[in-house]
């Protein structure tokens, strides 16, 4: 490992708002915080919205910027992405913003019932060949449902035609909800909120021709 790396994951050990799974035996003893995250972490009641795989970040900390009256947490399982998101969110000053670093198959362990509003699924690994391991699969979506609120909305913005195609056959078998289904979010008419933000990947995707879509859905 390098000593780049190995710096940055030292200083994730003193940063306030990033909760790692190695401080905690989450199968044990519990995380001390489920179902208290709005109480302990934010001070507040606010809906409480993750992104799943969130890399640096990028995306959550803009949906942090914009929406103030949101708490948002960014889980993913590298600790070197992390470092980037959880350093930019302190530079920043923004208290709504939190990461934590566990893999998705875990998730449940640190959220309790009905404490999460909101989910975003940004440029996921399209798993082409492992359907069960999508984070928005029936295998993944029955682990959220054990701390989502009934009406918790669900989003998908993805670069991959076959995990478009795969949410929209889902969505009806599993007797979800469709909310909004926009195959080229940058052919027009989309909200600001799926064009203002964008990845670094994104822009390379973008930049290279490839198409953006999106989909939200209500379990």
């Amino acid at each position: 490992m390098s000593k780049h790396k190995l710096a940055r994951f030292a200083e994730n050990e003193t940063f306030q708002n990033l909760f790692q799974h190695t401080s905690y035996n989450i199968r044990e003893d519990g995380f001390p915080m489920q179902g208290k995250w709005g109480v302990e972490y934010f001070h507040n009641d606010n809906p409480i919205v993750l992104e799943l795989g969130c890399g640096k970040g990028e995306y959550t900390l803009a949906l942090a910027q914009r929406f103030s009256d949101k708490n948002f947490i960014g889980v993913d399982r590298k600790g070197a992405r992390l470092w980037r998101g959880c350093k930019t969110a302190l530079e920043l000053q923004l208290p709504n913003v939190a990461f934590l670093r566990t893999a998705i198959d875990d998730i449940f362990y640190y959220f309790g019932e009905n404490e999460v509003s909101e989910i975003w699924i940004t440029f996921p690994d399209p798993q082409p060949t492992k359907e069960r391991k999508r984070l928005m699969s029936p295998h993944f979506v029955a682990k959220y449902q054990r701390f989502l609120k009934e009406d918790a909305l669900m989003h998908l913005k993805t670069d991959s035609r076959l995990l478009y195609d795969y949410i929209r056959e889902v969505i009806p078998q599993q007797q979800w909800h469709l909310q909004e289904d926009i195959e080229d979010v940058y052919a027009g008419g989309a909200p600001d909120i799926l064009t203002e933000i964008q990845t670094f990947y994104e822009r390379h995707w973008l930049e290279g021709g490839s198409k953006i879509s999106y989909v939200s859905w209500k379990l």
